[in-house]
């Protein structure tokens, strides 16, 4: 897969799975485009002092405003990762509105804006567009006790085969990937008996990514891939 001279926007980059996907992109010798919120994150990234890492500070993506001023960052633009998130646990008696609004703005709507974003940045010039759901958004009964985050997740997978509709005639070729719960530090620390063994490894799941973001992906559009690892 070849990415020279290509730039990619990769919300959530700082993250475990985003640094990843932004290393296997570097690779590929790829152009990317990293919003963040926090100063500790960026200072804590990987791919900080990477001359083809463009760092953008955010206050939120799920604000127009914000979301305008990160895609200005991104010239020609040829992909679009959207990996930024959130989750809570909270079974339905116990999430409030707030709760509720958090994770669909943290997921949902953050994803949206910047799926509205990238598509009128490539307007009929083609490009790629990936989402990151969950598996409870496509295995309804996996997300009891966590509904508020399978219900925002949910919106993403619908989003994306949406919009993989409306943007196919212009050449822009729409996914996301379904993870299952995956091996990073933070989750073998909240589950600690847990197999991780079967857990996908970030490193995994950005190969998938980075395959559906490439020119090489040439006809795969609307499809929610799950990328569960043995789990």
């Amino acid at each position: 897969m070849d990415f020279s001279h290509h730039t990619v926007v990769v919300t959530g980059g700082t993250g475990a799975l985003g640094s990843a996907v932004v290393g296997a992109l570097l690779a590929q010798g790829a152009e990317c485009v990293v919003p963040y919120v926090h100063e500790a994150e960026m200072q804590h990234f990987a791919h900080r002092d990477d001359k083809a890492v463009t760092l953008v500070a955010v206050r939120d993506l799920a604000d127009e405003a914000d979301v305008e001023t990160l895609y200005s960052r991104a010239d020609a633009l040829w992909a679009s990762i959207h990996i930024a998130g959130g989750f809570a646990m909270g079974k339905v008696a116990d999430t409030g509105k707030a709760a509720l609004m958090a994770q669909l703005d943290q997921n949902l709507v953050s994803c949206f804006l910047c799926c509205r974003a990238a598509v009128k940045a490539m307007g009929k010039g083609g490009g790629r567009i990936v989402n990151v759901a969950a598996r409870p958004a496509l295995e309804w009964r996996s997300g009891a006790g966590m509904s508020a985050y399978a219900i925002a997740k949910a919106g993403v997978a619908v989003l994306t085969t949406t919009l993989a509709e409306e943007a196919a005639k212009d050449g822009v070729l729409v996914n996301a990937v379904a993870p299952s719960i995956m091996d990073t530090p933070a989750n073998r620390a909240a589950m600690p008996k847990a197999d991780h063994a079967a857990w996908p490894k970030v490193e995994e799941v950005a190969a998938t990514i980075v395959f559906l973001a490439s020119p090489d992906n040439r006809v795969t559009r609307g499809a929610i891939v799950p990328v569960y690892g043995k789990a």
